[in-house]
């Protein structure tokens, strides 16, 4: 995840630099949290291929509430209770609960439309740090794409009483050539809605999002649409406006970041550089986590093909930190052993190849991220040489 309001925070002066752990360094990661695979929709983009049915062999609320005992014992500190939908699980406020005694910075993850008047004295009473809500396009497309009539109206419904209750909340879109066009307007739900946050994912293919590949952002959409993301970040930090502009799913983007800065503010290249360097990149199977509604643990949310542990047969901490999967291990390195324009590229060290999962889609975990919108030349490949037509006589 790139956090861009953070890092322009920074070099603006009105911020300290962020700490990053040492990139591909064994810690205690941030965990996403699948609590039950059941969902109320069934979005196109879904990596666990979600639906309105009893998934069987999901863990009960007494292993439930271990789970969150082990993680506090891993040193875990952030932890994303995320589905399916988290509110379709009937002990999901006792789960949180538990997590906020022990200190957790809690987030719930949800599409939103079971948000209203009925729950959210107890969505307010459960203090969430952080509420995301799901909105991926203005109310024709997010609807199609959601798979739900009425879901757009049902989701900003939920943002509405949330920001009532005064709890921060944040809106993610999934970037494709669809709602592209309706970035400007998304972004101004922010304001109109008072949202503090905003998280924009490109397409993952996992799960549902593998056999609707085709309808991601071409390139020149998603550098568009992060460059529009860049401008709005930077003109909150300079108005002293308190907005959280993410990106995730794609690190290409803080090599792009990078250009931004340094077309409009080179003197403060050096400092930003420096930084997204201690950031390091993709950080699945190090920084990041993800157990599943089974209690399997994968390297991120979209690795459910590659299983590195099950929280039911050993402890999270044994896992992820003491005795970890030789997958985890090949994830750590620093830079990975990716090969085609990734292996080339001059940013390997700011992006660290790039979420693996598209390239594995493709066969090869190690093989170039076909997502990567960067040129050749932006990554330092070298240019044909022009070979100038000689007259004849």
């Amino acid at each position: 995840m790139l956090r861009i309001s953070t890092y322009l925070r920074a070099i603006a002066g009105q911020a300290p630099e962020p700490r990053a752990a040492k990139p591909g360094s064994t810690r205690a990661p941030v965990v996403i949290w699948n609590t039950l695979r059941r969902c109320n929709l069934t979005c196109k983009h879904c990596y666990s291929t979600s639906a309105d049915i009893d998934f069987k062999g999901e863990l009960d609320t007494a292993e439930a509430l271990d789970v969150i005992d082990q993680l506090h014992e891993a040193g875990v500190k952030v932890l994303v209770l995320s589905g399916g939908e988290p509110l379709m699980r009937p002990d999901i406020f006792q789960l949180a609960e538990h997590a906020r005694n022990y200190g957790f910075y809690t987030a719930l993850s949800t599409n939103g439309t079971l948000i209203n008047e009925s729950n959210i004295d107890q969505i307010a009473a459960a203090d969430f740090d952080y509420v995301g809500i799901s909105i991926d396009g203005l109310p024709e497309i997010h609807d199609e794409f959601r798979r739900m009539k009425g879901g757009f109206a049902a989701a900003m419904h939920g943002v509405k009483l949330c920001r009532e209750k005064d709890l921060r909340v944040g809106l993610r879109t999934t970037l494709t050539q669809f709602n592209f066009p309706q970035l400007p307007d998304l972004l101004d739900l922010m304001r109109e809605y008072d949202v503090q946050k905003y998280y924009l994912s490109h397409l993952n293919y996992s799960g549902r999002g593998k056999r609707n590949q085709g309808v991601d952002a071409h390139r020149n959409m998603t550098r568009q649409a992060m460059t529009q993301i860049f401008e709005r970040a930077w003109e909150d930090v300079q108005n002293g406006i308190e907005t959280d502009f993410v990106s995730g799913n794609n690190d290409a983007d803080g090599v792009l970041l990078l250009q931004w800065v340094t077309e409009n503010m080179p003197e403060h290249r050096e400092q930003l550089y420096r930084m997204l360097r201690a950031w390091g990149g993709n950080a699945s199977g190090a920084g990041v986590a993800n157990i599943d509604n089974l209690g399997l643990v994968h390297p991120d949310t979209y690795w459910w093909q590659e299983t590195v542990g099950n929280v039911r047969e050993q402890r999270f901490a044994d896992i992820w930190l003491n005795k970890p999967d030789p997958l985890l291990v090949e994830l750590r390195q620093h830079p990975r052993p990716v090969t085609g324009r990734c292996g080339e590229c001059q940013w390997l060290s700011i992006c660290n190849g790039n979420t693996r999962t598209r390239a594995w889609a493709g066969g090869d975990m190690w093989a170039e991220d076909p997502g990567c919108y960067l040129t050749d030349e932006e990554i330092g490949l070298p240019q044909p040489e022009l070979i100038k037509a000689m007259a004849l006589d």
